[in-house]
């Protein structure tokens, strides 16, 4: 399952190629992914501009200008950026294809990932408006995790995991994180105290 960090490294890599481009054409190969694809939505984002390439936990989000695009790579996808005369490949679901020549390529063997559009506030999307704060938020400080662990028999590990309470972290990030703060992963969230709570960032951050 990709993880924050590494939806941020697609975030980043797609970024200069796609803002400010024009979409020629959503061609979508496959519409069974996770949740079937909007057979409308090739109509609806075609021959717009993408005005930002953004994240939201484990989704990108492509700012357009009537709407945005809702990604999620889910648990064996990745997103290419190749020219768009490239061969297809088995696990190909949709391309993006940019004025530019080159195609943001979405390969799914599982079909976990998911494509939404929205033309809202897409904070407010299903999949977006109950995430928590994200790892490196100002929110997500010393006070805030001591907070949500009060009264939670869970493991510590699985409370970092619940994506209601702490958004974007997954088994191997949980489980680094626990070890450089000396605690193990097996226990209570319950029991650990302001100070190893203060353990959750690196020397200088709140």
């Amino acid at each position: 399952m990709p993880e924050l960090p590494e939806v941020e490294t697609t975030r980043r890599g797609i970024e200069h190629a796609a803002q400010s481009k024009h979409i020629d054409v959503l061609s979508v190969h496959d519409y069974r992914l996770r949740w079937p694809i909007d057979r409308a939505m090739p109509q609806l984002v075609s021959g717009q501009k993408i005005l930002a390439v953004e994240r939201r936990a484990k989704y990108l989000l492509l700012r357009l200008e009537r709407g945005t695009l809702i990604l999620h790579l889910g648990m064996s996808g990745s997103l290419r950026l190749l020219p768009q005369a490239t061969a297809r490949l088995k696990h190909d679901q949709f391309d993006l294809q940019l004025e530019s020549g080159l195609t943001l390529r979405f390969n799914d063997p599982r079909r976990f990932g998911s494509l939404h559009y929205t033309s809202e506030d897409p904070a407010q999307h299903k999949l977006l408006r109950l995430l928590a704060p994200e790892p490196f938020d100002a929110q997500f400080d010393t006070d805030y995790l001591f907070r949500i662990t009060r009264g939670r028999r869970a493991a510590i590990k699985q409370v970092l995991m619940n994506g209601r309470l702490v958004t974007g972290v997954g088994n191997i990030y949980a489980s680094e994180a626990l070890f450089r703060a000396r605690i193990s992963p097996k226990r209570a969230a319950r029991r650990l105290t302001r100070l190893e709570c203060a353990r959750h960032r690196p020397s200088g951050l709140p």
